[in-house]
């Protein structure tokens, strides 16, 4: 790979190349698709002011794209935050390594010094970028409804109620949460798909001045790192899917599969930790004794909610904690197992266990956050309009999937609601890629290894490497094997010969204060 060391003077050269492999909306974007109308000058001729920013290894700008990459001079701009911890070891920099963040809905633009710091054999060779994606964080936002009214949507009542009234009121709030984004974000809401930010993507790489770029990305910047290499597979040289989402059959259908994998999660791993360290928390020698407590737990909060430091905690609250501590077994196990206990017996907590619990319970999905989620979620790919559908569909998955089950009418509603959306389908093949990097655990909770076998299959030339846990995200969490195999494909293009295998990290002692 070669990078231009002037950016500014080569931008414009680059830019040129621009789009060049997107797809027409409405259309399947494969390696070779129709090109759009030229970028403008504005955008491909911009200069990026780099500036420090929240630490003293990191820098960042601010990038200005079309709204809309297929009528670029059509309407005004957008601003993406973007950042760059510049490569420690100029004399061997090999390259641009882009990153994004989760989500959809995270913010990517301080990662970059995270990774770095983690890794500093990435560090001394790549300049290690990132970016909030449009929508997010520092960039311009998409916005919906305030902290309240989504708090209300997440937290009032019990999702497990299936009453005529409970379901009225789900679609009742996710009609008012779609006319809330309508109202406030406008024309913009066509424009928050990850096509169109892909795109975005393609023109930091030329505003970088980098020929190709290598790529890492975890959860959702899975689906970033796929479409771009998709739609751009000649900017690409290496490209790591770390804990893959599965877009094969939509958004509507990977977020179906999510209750199962939850539960399969708290039941396979988090309760048989718990009943193995009853000692510690008291909430059962067995499994199904763990799973007895949490439903005396849930049913309490759902007759009595809480009053915890002035935040009123109910049974959506508990699950909702239960899913967070789902995806770090090392971090979450030992904190939502102490949770249960205090919520328990809250007069027995000190203050300050009393306050982490409130900071942990609340709230359960913030309003920026979700605006984004949403936006993505629902304007990527097409989703069924039919409420008696979602009505059968999540009863059943409330009854057989609880965790995440009972929370599935809540986001099908506000997508079976979302304006219809002209965001192209992506088909990803990996044809004219280089090979791709894949990691993924057997008991990831939210991106579920099905999923990833059904991504790995369909995409040419892919390696995978199977971790043998349940936590989300492999690279940089304590997994000695997962981040052997990443530093040695992005820093000297090795990849194992075949799929193989890592063990995974043991699960948690108990907590030491519990």
């Amino acid at each position: 790979m070669q990078l231009f060391r002037k950016p500014a003077r080569w931008a414009a050269a680059l830019a040129c190349g621009l789009l060049a492999t997107a797809a027409l909306p409405g259309t399947a974007a494969s390696a070779a698709t129709t090109a759009t109308a030229p970028v403008p000058d504005r955008y491909r001729l911009q200069h990026l002011d780099w500036q420090p920013c929240v630490s003293a290894t990191l820098e960042c700008a601010t990038m200005a794209v079309p709204r809309d990459w297929y009528h670029p001079s059509a309407g005004p701009g957008l601003s993406i935050q973007v950042s760059r911890h510049r490569a420690t070891d100029p004399a061997t920099k090999r390259g641009v390594l882009m990153m994004a963040a989760g989500g959809p809905g995270s913010s990517g633009y301080k990662r970059p010094a995270n990774l770095a710091r983690l890794s500093p054999k990435l560090a001394a060779a790549y300049d290690i970028v990132s970016f909030d994606q449009r929508g997010v964080g520092a960039s311009t936002n998409v916005v919906c409804s305030d902290q309240a009214t989504v708090d209300a949507f997440f937290s009032s009542g019990d999702l497990r109620d299936r009453s005529a009234s409970a379901i009225r009121a789900t679609f009742d709030r996710a009609r008012d949460f779609v006319a809330d984004c309508e109202r406030h974000s406008g024309g913009l809401l066509p424009y928050i798909t990850s096509d169109q930010a892909v795109h975005d993507m393609d023109l930091y790489r030329a505003l970088l001045g980098a020929n190709k770029i290598s790529y890492y990305g975890p959860s959702y910047a899975t689906v970033l790192g796929a479409y771009y290499a998709t739609e751009f597979p000649r900017r690409v040289e290496r490209v790591v899917l770390d804990s893959t989402v599965d877009l094969t059959r939509g958004w509507e259908a990977y977020m179906v599969g999510q209750p199962l994998s939850f539960q399969r999660r708290f039941e396979g791993d988090f309760l048989p930790w718990l009943a193995k360290n009853d000692a510690t928390y008291h909430q059962g020698r067995t499994p199904a004794e763990a799973k007895a407590s949490y439903e005396r737990l849930r049913a309490a909060l759902r007759d009595h909610p809480l009053d915890l430091e002035g935040t009123r905690v109910t049974p959506n609250h508990l699950d909702a904690a239960a899913t967070g501590a789902a995806y770090n077994a090392a971090q979450g196990f030992p904190r939502f197992a102490a949770m249960m206990g205090l919520l328990e017996n809250p007069a027995g907590a000190s203050e300050e266990a009393r306050r982490d619990a409130v900071e942990d319970l609340q709230p359960v999905m913030s309003a920026p956050y979700f605006a984004d989620f949403a936006a993505v979620t629902c304007g990527d790919t097409p989703w069924k309009r039919d409420r008696r559908y979602w009505v059968e569909k999540s009863a059943e998955a409330t009854r057989t999937n609880p965790l995440a089950g009972a929370r599935e009418l809540t986001f099908a509603a506000v997508c079976a609601n979302w304006p219809r959306s002209g965001a192209p389908r992506i088909e990803v093949t990996g044809k004219g890629l280089p090979p791709v990097l894949m990691l993924n655990s057997t008991m990831d909770p939210a991106t579920y290894y099905e999923g990833a076998l059904r991504v790995h299959r369909g995409f040419a030339g892919s390696r995978l490497v199977t971790v043998d846990d349940g936590d989300h995200g492999q690279f940089q969490t304590g997994n000695a094997c997962a981040d052997a195999h990443v530093e040695n494909y992005l820093l000297d293009g090795v990849l194992p010969p075949n799929d193989t295998t890592c063990p995974g990290v043991p699960l948690p002692p108990p907590a030491p204060h519990a």
